[in-house]
């Protein structure tokens, strides 16, 4: 591999099938910074803006120098949020699905006993937050012999929330010879310190939006006195007419209130904050992604982790508690080359704040008026009619399209290995070894993937095809993105 410089032509077969499902046609500048220096296992301090595509950047190393036969993981991630370790946890999914990567995300909210089960089978990359990652370390549910690389992600925010004492527990348990990589949109002293006692001669990287964020993202401020912010919302509402709104409060109890109003009024919205159950966390971030809801109200828990390409609008309700909050709010607009809109709402007292996050991001921001009555009578009017569309999961249509997911009627209970599910499959005439992806042999049943479009053949051959000296029903179930 060269270390010099990576293009997608000189990534394996399996990866360049996923990226190009994926719609990579060329890396990031972030990517083409990042990527060659893990190829050859230096370690990094990467700072780059949010949606500049950080994850992709060490995603693509580790899934195309893990070893599948390996038994143990060999690639930690940490990450602040659950939110953040469920997406990454689906990128790396995305990026190394032909090449059968397995990936699991563990964090809180999720009883230990089901990840204990998940960790006990052959994972390749473990994604997890750092409290429950040191949980299941000292459990002894994780093996951390074989770990190659440690990825530190969204640095800073580990920092704010607390959690460096975990994350220097977890380092200090590692094994000495592993790449390590430190991501993050801004980059603190104390997250620079840690970085120089426990990295190997790392090499920092800053890359810079070939667009700045003042072009890319238009800020702008409205002052307003507390008792009239709704009304402006709803001023800028009729007349921004998003597609699709981000509105950031201070509290779960102003998010809740705030979704009542909006609700109250009509709108298409849902709500987000770390006082839900994580299930319905997880639930409300697909349905916004898709569509099902037009504006998403939230706390800080979106502010990362929410990858959302289409957000074209986001307003900060509440102005946040810190200059780094300001910078990851607005960051889930204008993301993947888009242009978007970032509004602040300030009370007269508050406008002290505005100076220090002006001199924090380097440029001042435009001061606005509330819109013109007429204008929000005429925006009333478009408004009615104005529908977002529902959008399709078209990246993981694309990567499924030429995948069946099947369910056979045993599983460990009745001492089935992957082993025996993929001998079966292999001696079906026309299958081979490289058109089976990932076999999860559970407690009562298994399920496989089978590529290359051969779904229909397998599951006809298979019905008649003794596995371990028996047949088993097997159906065809939905393709999961994990």
């Amino acid at each position: 591999m060269n270390s010099k410089k990576i293009d997608i032509s000189t990534l394996s077969e399996e990866l360049q099938k996923a990226l190009d499902a994926l719609g990579y046609a060329e890396f990031t500048d972030v990517q083409k910074a990042v990527m060659p220096l893990a190829f050859a296992d230096k370690d990094v301090i990467v700072r780059a803006h949010t949606g500049s595509g950080k994850t992709a950047a060490f995603a693509i190393p580790i899934c195309e120098k893990v070893d599948l036969e390996e038994r143990y993981p060999q690639a930690l991630v940490l990450t602040p949020t659950r939110e953040l370790a469920v997406q990454v946890r689906q990128d790396i999914f995305n990026i190394g699905r032909f090449k059968k990567i397995r990936c699991a995300a563990i964090y809180g909210g999720q009883p230990m006993a089901m990840q204990k089960r998940e960790l006990r089978q052959r994972v390749h990359v473990i994604v997890g937050t750092p409290g429950r990652t040191l949980d299941h370390i000292e459990r002894e549910n994780i093996s951390l012999a074989e770990i190659k690389f440690l990825i530190l992600d969204e640095a800073d925010k580990m920092l704010d929330m607390g959690f460096i004492d975990e994350v220097e527990s977890i380092i200090k348990k590692l094994p000495g010879d592993r790449v390590t990589m430190v991501l993050s949109a801004t980059m603190p002293e104390r997250v620079h310190e840690i970085c120089l006692q426990y990295m190997k001669q790392p090499i920092m990287i800053e890359v810079e939006s070939e667009k700045p964020a003042a072009t890319v993202i238009h800020q702008q401020y409205y002052v307003v006195e507390e008792a009239d912010k709704f009304n402006l919302v709803k001023k800028i509402i009729y007349t921004r007419r998003p597609e699709s709104c981000i509105i950031f409060c201070s509290t779960r109890e102003r998010v809740d209130t705030l979704l009542e109003k909006m609700k109250s009024k009509g709108y298409l919205c849902g709500g987000l904050h770390g006082g839900m159950e994580q299930k319905q966390r997880l639930e409300i971030i697909k349905k916004f992604k898709y569509g099902d809801f037009q504006f998403l109200i939230a706390t800080d828990v979106a502010a990362r982790g929410i990858h959302v390409d289409n957000v074209s609008l986001v307003i900060n309700y509440d102005i946040p508690q810190d200059n780094e909050s300001y910078i990851h709010r607005i960051g889930r607009t204008g993301r993947a080359g888009n242009e978007g809109d970032a509004i602040t709402f300030l009370t007269k007292e508050e406008l002290g704040f505005l100076t220090e996050i002006e001199a924090y991001i380097g440029y001042k921001i435009a001061k606005e008026e509330a819109p013109a009555d007429e204008d929000v009578e005429k925006g009333k009017q478009l408004f009615k009619v104005f529908k977002r569309g529902n959008i399709k999961n078209v990246t993981n249509d694309k990567l499924n399209s030429e995948i069946t997911r099947i369910r056979i009627n045993a599983g460990k209970k009745s001492k089935m290995r992957p082993g025996d599910i993929l001998g079966a499959l292999t001696s079906i005439p026309g299958i081979a070894k490289e058109q089976i992806g990932i076999i999860d042999v559970q407690d009562t049943c298994s399920y496989v993937e089978i590529l290359a479009g051969k779904g229909e053949m397998v599951i006809e051959e298979l019905s008649n095809t003794k596995i371990k000296g028996k047949k088993h029903t097997v159906k065809k179930v939905a393709v999961i993105s994990q």
